[in-house]
């Protein structure tokens, strides 16, 4: 599993190291320093797996992951015990206190084969297209709504609220699992807050720092990333 170590203290970054050669299931291919470089590390060398420090210079652990479009597996490493709910509220796999002790380390490396394990059976249900119909329940409200007429998924905590129609339902589910089930022949992530349905795309336009701005039929605009912005121009082009 390709790892990226995220910490400002160069001796913590090489006792993690150390701790980590025996796992031979984890490859460390790359060390930052602060939020930035780890932003930049993360576009370039795409890990599967990021060991997070929390208080850094600047920008916390907490910004790096807000800024991500795409969030790899994380663990926290971190001197305080302060921000542990926060940290399971972004979906971290483990939160390691700094000394890491090597019996947590290892419970915590077996937490990514239990991960491991609940992607592939996740993998093997059918992945929903433009055709399918899904039940959507808001409340007292229900709907049974074909994918080809949902133009906008978008995050708000942890809900989705699904643009269809006049209607915006909220269903409670992240963003992260619903884009494994779904078509991307039809279905694109966007950003880390919105899948769009390409069928609805009406207008693109160049948007700040290299990123798009796309406008649906719906009315809504939508920003697309800059490394978002890529992979959009590659999957739409001839």
């Amino acid at each position: 599993m390709k790892t990226l170590i995220v910490d400002d203290e160069r001796l913590a970054r090489k006792e993690l190291m150390s701790l980590l050669e025996p796992h031979k299931k984890i490859e460390v291919i790359g060390e930052a320093t602060d939020v930035d470089d780890a932003i930049e590390k993360i576009n370039e060398l795409n890990p599967e797996l990021i060991f997070l420090d929390i208080q850094m210079p600047g920008k916390t652990g907490f910004d790096l992951l807000e800024s991500l479009d795409t969030v790899p597996k994380v663990i926290f490493t971190t001197a305080y015990d302060e921000f542990a709910l926060k940290a399971f509220e972004v979906n971290a796999l483990d939160y390691l206190l700094k000394p890491i002790q090597p019996e947590r380390l290892e419970e915590a490396i077996a937490k990514l084969k239990v991960e491991d394990t609940k992607i592939a059976r996740s993998n093997e249900k059918r992945s929903l297209g433009k055709d399918d119909q899904v039940f959507v329940k808001d409340g007292d409200k229900c709907w049974f709504v074909k994918l080809s007429e949902v133009r906008l998924f978008e995050s708000d905590g942890n809900y989705i609220k699904v643009y269809f129609g006049s209607n915006k339902p909220m269903i409670h589910k992240s963003l992260n699992a619903l884009d494994e089930r779904l078509d991307d022949r039809t279905f694109f992530r966007a950003s880390r807050k919105h899948i769009i349905n390409l069928g609805w795309v009406e207008n693109i336009d160049t948007w700040f720092n290299g990123g798009l701005l796309v406008q649906l039929k719906g009315g809504e605009k939508i920003e697309v990333s800059r490394r978002q912005a890529a992979r959009f121009k590659e999957k739409m082009s001839l």
